[in-house]
C-alpha cells in the first residue's frame, strides 16, 4: 500500500448516496434477530427495488428472465439502447450483500449494473440468487452455476441480441458477489461449457476471510460501510453449521482448501482492492494465491477507497474502475 494510514474517500460521497447507505445500514441493523435470522419484512422496507424497463433509462434497457421460479432464481438483463455494430461481450454479474442481503432488483445493484453496461458497452446478466441464513452454503454457488448453464443452452438465449458474443464471457461480482464469481468460475472450469467461453473473472473487493485476524482487519475494525464484527456475523449465517472461517468457501487458499486450480484452465482475473477496506489483506492473499498457482492475475488498487466505493459513480475511483473493466473485457 502507498500509505500506512490511507484516508477514506467516503467523505467525498454525495449526501444523497450517504443517506441511502445509512438507511440500508439501519435496515441491516434492525432486521437482524438475536437468533441469527433476518426479519425480511423490516429489511425490505429499506431495500428499495427497481422495476425492469423496456424504455431506455440512462441509455440502458432491462428485462427479467426466470430460470427457476421455485427458488426465485432469475437474472436481470441489461442491454445498451444504442446500436452496436460489433460483437458485445457478456458479463455475468453477482451482486454483493454478504450472501444475506440485496437482490438483482435492489436499486443499488440495478444502478451499478446499469452504469457498468453504459460505460463498457457490454451486455450484463445480473443474477438473483438465494440468500442466507435461509439458504446456506452452497445454495448461492449452485444458483450462480445454474444460471451459467442456463445461458449455455442456445435455446435460452434466443431473445438476446444477435451480436451478443457468448465466446467472450466474463464472470464478475462485488464483495460477496466477487467470492461467488470465483467459486462459480471453478465449477464452470470443472464442468466444461459448450457455447459459453469464459475469458476473464472480475473480482471487485471480493469477500474472503479466515480465522486469523489480519493487519487490515485490526486497523480498520470499524471502517466505513463494513465492520469486522459485521463480516463475522455474515460468515456465521452463510457457512455450514460447525464450520469456521477457514472453510474453503471463505479462505480459498487456506489449509482446508479443496480446489486445486492449478489443474484448471482458469481465466485471467482482475482483482480490485481498496486501501480502506478491512478485507484488503484477504483480497491481496487471493491475488497472490492465483499468481502462486500460475494463473494470470492483475491487481487494481485504489488506496483511499472504502468497501463498496464503486456504488458511488460520482467518485473518481468509480470512473477509473469502469475504465479498467472496459479495458479488461475489450
Amino acid at each position: 500500500m502507498s500509505s500506512n494510514n490511507p484516508i477514506s474517500n467516503f467523505q467525498d460521497v454525495p449526501w444523497k448516496q450517504r443517506f441511502y447507505r445509512s438507511m440500508l445500514g439501519y435496515g441491516i441493523h434492525f432486521s437482524r434477530r438475536s437468533d441469527g435470522t433476518i426479519n425480511r419484512f423490516i429489511m425490505n422496507l429499506f431495500d428499495l427495488k427497481a422495476q425492469p424497463s423496456k424504455q431506455p433509462i440512462d441509455g440502458v434497457i432491462t428485462s427479467d428472465t426466470v430460470v427457476d421460479a421455485t427458488r426465485n432464481l432469475y437474472f436481470r438483463l441489461f442491454l445498451p439502447s444504442f446500436e452496436q455494430n460489433t460483437n458485445m461481450p457478456l458479463i455475468v454479474y453477482f451482486h454483493g450483500g454478504g450472501f444475506a442481503y440485496m437482490s438483482a432488483n435492489s436499486i443499488a445493484c440495478d444502478d451499478l449494473c446499469r452504469n457498468l453496461c453504459k460505460k463498457t458497452g457490454a451486455v450484463i446478466i445480473s443474477v438473483n440468487y438465494r440468500l442466507s441464513p435461509e439458504h446456506k452454503y452452497p445454495s448461492q454457488y449452485d444458483d450462480g452455476f445454474d444460471v451459467l448453464k442456463f445461458i449455455d443452452d442456445n435455446d435460452n438465449t434466443k431473445n438476446f441480441p444477435s451480436n451478443v458474443n457468448l465466446k467472450q464471457c466474463f464472470i464478475a461480482g462485488d464483495s460477496a458477489g466477487g467470492n461467488l464469481a470465483h467459486h462459480v468460475t471453478v465449477k464452470a472450469c470443472e464442468y466444461g461449457l459448450r457455447n459459453v467461453k469464459l475469458i476473464g473473472l472480475i473480482a471487485i473487493q471480493p469477500f474472503f476471510g479466515g480465522e486469523e485476524r489480519t493487519e487490515s482487519e485490526n486497523r480498520l475494525v470499524d471502517a466505513p460501510v463494513l465492520s469486522v464484527k459485521g463480516t463475522d456475523w455474515l460468515w456465521k449465517t452463510f457457512l455450514p453449521e460447525g464450520s469456521d472461517r477457514d472453510h474453503p468457501a471463505c479462505n480459498v487458499f487456506g489449509s482446508k482448501s479443496v480446489d486445486d486450480i492449478r489443474r484448471l484452465k482458469f481465466p485471467a482475473t482482475m482483482v480490485v482492492v481498496g486501501g480502506v477496506d478491512p478485507l484488503y489483506d484477504w483480497q491481496i492473499r487471493y491475488y497472490e494465491g492465483l499468481k502462486k498457482c500460475g494463473k494470470e492475475a492483475y491487481l487494481i488498487e485504489y488506496p483511499n477507497a472504502f468497501h463498496s466505493f464503486y456504488g458511488a459513480p460520482e467518485l473518481k475511483e468509480s470512473g477509473l474502475l469502469m475504465e479498467e473493466v472496459k479495458d479488461f473485457i475489450g
